[in-house]
């Protein structure tokens, strides 16, 4: 027992070095004899509680305070000599940290189980952070410190955690019913699981200051599964956009037509080819990658009108079409290549394909006995076989 300990009165004091202390005591281990007189110094941000007698006895604002004990230098010494020269007045001073500690992080550990409206039951992983801060020093020191001289944001962190994933479970599947409305949600959902962790913090005398929802992360297969949605959704964008713009050409046509400039006419025989072309693309005419052909038509008895082919993409068309509806080509053939079966345009010396060039095609024969046209170098007439001279 040194002559200090019987004489001079302590100084008590904290400084937070860490940054991450919430509860600080003094002495850190045991208990002292702090005696009476003792000088308290607490900083702005902090707030004092004093412990006597094993009780919560007074807690103490920013300032310079006097503690007042049993504890008389030299004489309680000399009245603690039954009790082997250590006073039974006991005495401790907790230091609780009240700024807000910020930057404290939460998620969930492992998959959650959520049933999406239009995905079914997936697995979702959520991340985000909070900011903390001790609102009741007395309730939090009795609830969740305990008699234990350093309690840092670590020794709650995860505890905290916990139940905010716990909330934020229940929470989401009341308020979302698909995950692909969650991006436009999230300063709603983060306000409505603040609001409900609320009574959870309260209840150790901790506020929850802000709290962030940073993602909501799906398996790779739904993340797959919403980026095809939202690829289809551009198409089916792209289709109506150019069902606008071929109905305006159409128009601007008929309206040049009509005022003589002659450009309906040559527009007209180009459309059919240009909206041909469009809509072979299944994408764009809002048919899914990989979903079945629409069935032929049926003509007249049940018959499929898809008995004759192109000649130049070899799908089946109807009998009566004069364009092609899978690549645009024409039907009616004035002139066509004799290499590759191209049509020709009036005028063209070479195949725009193939390079070959072009031959006039005989002109047709007018039979004598019904008049029906045929091929220049027939023989007998298609229609009543009529043998031509």
């Amino acid at each position: 027992m040194g002559i200090n300990n019987l004489i001079f009165l302590e100084n008590l004091e904290w400084f937070d070095e860490t940054g991450k202390e919430l509860v600080h005591r003094l002495p850190p281990e045991g208990s002292a004899e702090i005696k009476y007189g003792a000088q308290l110094t607490v900083r702005e941000s902090q707030v004092g509680v004093f412990f006597y007698k094993g009780k919560a006895v007074e807690a103490f604002g920013p300032g310079r305070h006097t503690l007042t004990t049993g504890n008389i230098p030299i004489l309680t010494k000399i009245a603690s000599v039954p009790w082997g020269l250590s006073s039974p007045l006991r005495a401790e001073m907790y230091f609780v940290n009240m700024k807000t500690f910020t930057n404290l992080k939460w998620g969930t550990r492992d998959p959650v189980a959520f049933k999406d409206s239009e995905m079914g039951l997936i697995r979702l992983r959520a991340f985000g952070i909070f900011n903390m801060q001790v609102v009741q020093p007395v309730l939090f020191i009795n609830r969740m410190v305990g008699t234990q001289g350093v309690f840092t944001t670590e020794a709650v962190e995860e505890y905290l955690n916990r139940v905010i994933v716990s909330r934020f479970n229940d929470f989401m599947g009341e308020v979302i019913d698909s995950i692909l409305n969650l991006p436009a949600k999230y300063d709603e959902l983060s306000a409505g699981l603040s609001k409900r962790l609320q009574e959870d913090f309260s209840h150790f005398g901790l506020g929850l200051a802000q709290l962030y929802i940073n993602s909501v992360t799906p398996p790779p297969e739904v993340q797959q599964a919403m980026d095809d949605r939202s690829r289809l959704g551009v198409f089916n964008d792209m289709n109506k956009l150019m069902q606008m713009k071929t109905a305006m050409a159409m128009e601007k046509a008929a309206e040049s037509e009509s005022s003589g400039q002659g450009m309906g006419a040559g527009l007209g025989l180009m459309m059919p080819a240009m909206l041909a072309q469009y809509f072979a693309n299944p994408l764009a005419s809002g048919r899914a990658p990989g979903a079945a052909p629409a069935p032929p038509a049926q003509g007249p008895a049940g018959v499929p009108e898809t008995d004759f082919t192109c000649p130049d993409c070899k799908n089946p068309i109807p009998v009566h079409a004069k364009f092609c509806p899978m690549c645009g080509h024409q039907q009616l053939v004035f002139r066509q290549c004799t290499r590759c079966g191209k049509n020709l345009t009036a005028g063209a010396k070479f195949c725009s394909r193939c390079g070959q060039p072009a031959e006039e095609k005989p002109q047709p024969k007018k039979c004598s006995g019904c008049g029906a046209e045929n091929l220049g170098d027939a023989k007998y007439c298609t229609q009543c076989g009529e043998k031509y001279e």
